[in-house]
């Protein structure tokens, strides 16, 4: 029988009815066991749903359609052992249908679970999964009729696919062959993967790795189960343990082949079986092989090429002349070439490659050999040709659902467009990989923090879990815990009533000591510099590598005068080390910030607070160690214990809502003794000042920039961002600003405003994934972003007005407030939102120039807040949006506001201000 990857998907046109005739045996009960792995069905199907050949998939389907639905109880057979091809068959039958309602799904434009694919569209909602389910029963809306409603036909796929689902999984489960059940977990965890459903698809891996023994004996199905599980660990951005899954799956196909007792003669041929592994092999390695030449290391780049290189080889050498798989085999063959240097000799077989896929319809095929084209065209200078393919291979893996690959065609055009001084093609292409990368770092940190409760019961249940596992946790360099495990801990530790202190410790001018010794040399530092943390502290406190050349270390139990003291040892030891022996010149030194927990303390609270004092630390000198008061949470005068808190200054990087004074100190030392319940909350996250403020000269927006400031200290709202206005500045003076106000204020964004395409693309060229970017609003936000609190709806009355409305819209979200816009909002069309919800929020901003009279209308209507901005997007008789500041302000409506002629930015504070002390009462 052929393996799937060989097989082109053009022998379905007789109806399905010949293929079935020729793949399918049938058991006395009407399940095919050729669907159950590596049934000759089961890889045909897999190879259409691959290639989204999802009516040649349906038509291999049909002849197995014949058992009941999964919404009815299945009538037990006492006579059929569990295990036994029938259930299997079962379980096999739901899985495939499963993923072909779900691939259906994908183009309808919704998840498994019925939510948009887009995620943020407010024109699309979610699916009704309640009323497929009832349509299912009832036997209307099924998907096979011609007249159904579109998003019920959705609906009832859904519904019907997560029937199947549950159905398979307790097949599965009721198996006894723990490698089909692994099988079937893997392919499980590909469905949830092409649902977005990413912390389902981590728990379905796990439990398959948990069952693949190192011990199994080698077969088909393992060099597949292998494969697939490979490929899920992949798109979950677990390279390293990917290609460990592959190479065992190339490994165990050689073991395989060479042994003729343990191939079936309905098994794949084996130097196919072989070189198809090979093939998977080497795309990984030329993947990890790409995304060290992105990091800038070349020579660690090599190796991986090389060996891909000689892999795609050595698969072109067995596979017969007219397999598929060949084509595979030549576009991995390129993409090392071109990883090594060889641009010329790559380009010709990847345009064959490119010919060869989309003859046969392998999109998934097709996009990375274009990827591949693009890229060697992109390294010779070819900039048009290369853009053809790279946008194509974009659109292939966008609609396909490929992260990987949408990822590094979004960086191949980036860099493409930067390539040719195009910076207006690449900041959307940049914006887009930015978004791209924060998704999945979060996605990342959130499901393994979902799995840390459950890794006791896989440890124990198999190694290849524990594996699995423990390297998730624990840091490649360093072998210390990373940066998953620390927040795990700590919430572990603060959820269980704990008042631990936290240590955030920084190795000091970093980048000195690897300009010096070099990278290799720089990695070895941050060897000792772990070893020598470890050593200094006690067995309970856990040292943790947080990221680049910072540690955490967590202090069960303690307060910061105790932590201080351990880590003024540490700091002396780090200090007296012979770094010399290292070849450095000058000492290796750290500095340290400490706090200590009280109730009501939450993770990123605690580590704001450690974090600031580290920064007050860096900004005195360097080798030093720096604490929090318990009492009073503001710096401890010298490091002395209790010492008094009224004239202490509070670092810059815990925020403060006004200008601390002694008075104030000591009201908030009493209130912390008589509550018992103050901890770092209440100071890094106060509710904003009153919008009428008793002090004089207070402004009521606090500062803008570059304006006039008073004198003295300034009382500006916690968390609001330091602003930079780009108009008449030079790109390299923005960026010298967005510098110095991180340096200043690093607890919170720096925003730049009005700033030109080329400007944004710099910005985020040198703070990378901390910047967030809008180029309608003319916007970046260069820091961390806070949490939203209360919500705020942007209405814009025309095209015109749009680019206010955006940066209305991002002043307000960076400000900690949620944003909804709505577009091209009339008079006549208010009472309508107004009936469907669409303006419950807790404040609104009313962006028009031509129709000024829409908050005039809106202003009686409701009790919310509202904020009207005129632009001067009006008629050339509104003289520059004179004309609609007039009629807002001659208005009578109650409860409008009015800022000036096109100014966002306050509009934006203003409401963000107001949403923030609305949602934080509710």
């Amino acid at each position: 029988m052929s393996f799937p990857h060989a097989w082109d998907g053009r022998d379905t046109t007789d109806g399905g009815r010949r293929v079935l005739s020729d793949v399918l045996d049938t058991v006395s009960n009407d399940m095919h066991s050729a669907l159950v792995p590596p049934g000759a069905l089961h890889h045909r199907v897999t190879a259409a749903l691959s290639n989204w050949q999802l009516d040649d998939a349906e038509q291999l389907l049909a002849g197995v359609e014949r058992d009941p639905s999964p919404y009815v109880a299945a009538v037990p057979t006492a006579d059929v052992p569990d295990g036994a091809p029938t259930s299997l068959g079962r379980a096999w039958a739901d899985t495939l249908r499963a993923e072909l309602l779900v691939r259906r799904l994908r183009v309808a434009g919704f998840t498994l679970v019925g939510d948009p694919v887009a995620g943020d569209s407010p024109a699309e909602p979610a699916l009704d999964l309640h009323a497929g389910v009832a349509e299912l029963i009832d036997g209307n809306g099924a998907p096979s009729r011609e007249d159904a409603d579109p998003r019920s036909e959705s609906a009832s796929r859904a519904a019907l696919a997560i029937a199947l689902v549950r159905s398979a999984k307790a097949a599965f489960d009721a198996a006894d062959d723990d490698l089909q059940r692994a099988a079937g977990l893997a392919r499980h965890a590909r469905i949830e993967l092409l649902s977005r459903r990413i912390d389902a698809a981590m728990d379905e891996a796990v439990e398959a790795a948990s069952l693949l023994d190192p011990a199994l004996p080698p077969s088909a199905l393992l060099v597949d189960t292998l494969g697939t599980l490979a490929g899920v660990l992949a798109d979950l951005e677990l390279m390293p343990l990917a290609l460990d899954y592959q190479r065992r799956a190339h490994e165990t196909a050689q073991a395989a082949a060479a042994d003729p007792a343990v191939l079936g003669p309905e098994d794949t041929d084996p130097d196919v079986l072989v070189a198809v592994a090979a093939t998977r092999l080497g795309e990984l390695c030329a993947e990890l092989g790409e995304g060290l030449l992105d990091d800038g290391a070349p020579d660690s780049a090599a190796p991986y090429f090389t060996e891909a290189r000689e892999l795609a080889e050595q698969a072109l050498a067995q596979l017969p002349p007219d397999a598929a798989g060949i084509v595979a085999a030549q576009v991995v063959h390129g993409w090392a070439l071109v990883g090594l240097g060889e641009h010329a000799a790559a380009t010709g077989p990847l345009r064959a490659a490119v010919r060869l896929s989309a003859a046969a319809a392998d999109r998934d095929r097709l996009a990375s050999a274009r990827l591949a084209l693009g890229r060697a065209l992109r390294r010779q200078g070819e900039g048009r040709a290369a853009d053809e393919h790279l946008v194509a291979a974009l659109g292939l893996a966008t609609e396909h659902g490929l992260p990987r690959l949408r990822r590094a065609a979004l960086r191949e055009l980036c860099t493409l467009q930067t390539d040719l001084d195009d910076a207006g093609r690449a900041l959307p292409y940049l914006q887009a990989y930015l978004a791209d990368e924060l998704d999945r770092v979060d996605e990342r940190r959130t499901r393994w923090v979902e799995l840390f409760g459950r890794r006791k019961s896989l440890l124990e249940t198999e190694r290849a879990a524990g594996q699995l596992r423990r390297q998730a946790y624990e840091d490649p360099l360093t072998h210390l815990p990373n940066r998953r495990y620390a927040e795990a801990r700590l919430d572990g530790l603060l959820a269980a009533g704990g008042v631990p202190a936290l240590a955030v410790v920084d190795v000091d001018r970093f980048k000195s000591i690897n300009d010096s010794i070099g990278h290799p040399g720089g990695d070895a530092v941050l060897r000792v510099v772990g070893e020598l943390l470890v050593a200094g502290v006690r067995d309970t406190d856990e040292v943790c590598r947080w990221a680049g050349d910072e540690f955490v270390i967590l202090l069960p139990d303690t307060t910061a005068e105790q932590g201080e003291r351990a880590l003024e040892r540490i700091r002396a030891a780090v200090a007296r080390y012979p770094w010399v022996e290292l070849g450095l010149d000058v000492p290796v030194t750290i500095s340290a910030g400490i706090a200590s927990a009280t109730r009501g303390d939450d993770r990123k609270t605690l580590f704001a607070a450690a974090d600031g004092v580290l920064y007050d630390a860096k900004r005195s000198g360097r080798d030093q160690v720096v604490r929090l008061s318990a009492l009073t949470q503001t710096r401890a005068p010298g490091g002395a214990p209790d010492a008094p808190a009224a004239p202490a200054p509070v670092p810059d990087a815990v925020p403060v809502p006004v200008a601390a004074t002694p008075l104030d100190d000591a009201r908030r030392a009493l209130a912390a003794v008589r509550d018992e319940a103050t901890g770092f909350a209440p100071l890094l996250d106060p509710p904003h000042p009153p919008l009428g403020s008793d002090r004089p000269g207070e402004p009521l927006l606090g500062p803008l920039p570059r304006f006039p400031q008073p004198t003295g200290p300034t009382p500006v709202a916690a968390g609001e961002p330091e602003v930079v206005w780009a108009t008449g500045r030079s790109t390299e003076q923005v960026q010298a600003l967005v510098r110095e106000a991180r340096r200043e204020h690093p607890d919170r964004p720096a925003l730049v405003l009005r700033a030109a395409p080329e400007t944004l693309v710099a910005l985020a060229a040198e703070h990378g994934s901390a910047t967030t970017l809008d180029a309608t609003a003319m916007a970046a936000a260069v820091g961390p972003v806070p949490e939203p609190l209360g919500r705020t709806t942007v209405l814009c009355a025309s095209g015109a007005d749009a680019p206010v409305a955006a940066e209305v819209a991002f002043v307000a979200r960076v400000a900690g407030t949620a944003v909804t816009r709505l577009d091209a909002v009339s008079p006549r069309r208010v009472h309508a939102l107004l009936d469907d919800g669409s303006l419950v929020a807790d404040c609104l901003v009313v962006v028009a120039g031509m129709d000024a009279a829409l908050a005039t209308a809106i202003g009686p209507l409701t009790d919310v807040p509202v904020v009207a901005v005129p632009t001067s997007a009006g008629q050339p008789s509104a003289f520059g949006g004179l004309g609609a500041l007039m009629t807002m302000l001659n208005s009578s409506a109650p409860g409008v506001v009015v800022s000036t002629i096109d100014n966002g930015y306050s509009a934006g504070v203003f409401a963000a201000r107001v949403s923030r002390r609305s949602g934080g009462r509710t």
